[in-house]
């Protein structure tokens, strides 16, 4: 039985979605933009995007009852996989041990104009 995860703590979906879902002991977290959760305004360096990005990743984890070690996949939206660097120096910090499978595309553009939007599979 599928659960929905919600949390104030993180930005609200704009659109119909959920912020995750938990099913069989996996957490699919839709993807997140770098959008402050009470203001909903974006940072502006590839590096503010990236930490808020991940700081909204972690909120929604602990509300499911996970943290960043069970995670297991994420898939990294770029809107120019030139920030593909400063980008994964940002990650890396969240990641230090045993990190996750990843990929990470360029696309043409992401909602709002974000710079980064993350999706996140975790499983305990």
């Amino acid at each position: 039985m599928k659960k929905i995860i919600q949390t104030s703590k993180a930005p609200a979906a704009i659109g119909p979605y959920s912020q995750a879902v938990e099913i069989n002991k996996t957490l699919y977290i839709s993807g997140q933009l770098p959008l402050d959760p009470q203001s909903m305004e974006m940072p502006e360096s590839i590096e503010e995007q990236a930490d808020q990005v991940m700081k909204n990743i972690g909120v929604i984890l602990r509300e499911a009852g996970y943290d960043y070690h069970h995670v297991v996949k994420s898939t990294i939206f770029l809107a120019d996989i030139g920030d593909f660097q400063k980008m994964n120096e940002v990650y890396g910090k969240y990641y230090q041990q045993d990190p996750p499978a990843r990929s990470a595309y360029q696309v043409a553009n992401l909602p709002k104009n974000a710079k980064i939007e993350i999706e996140t599979i975790a499983a305990k």
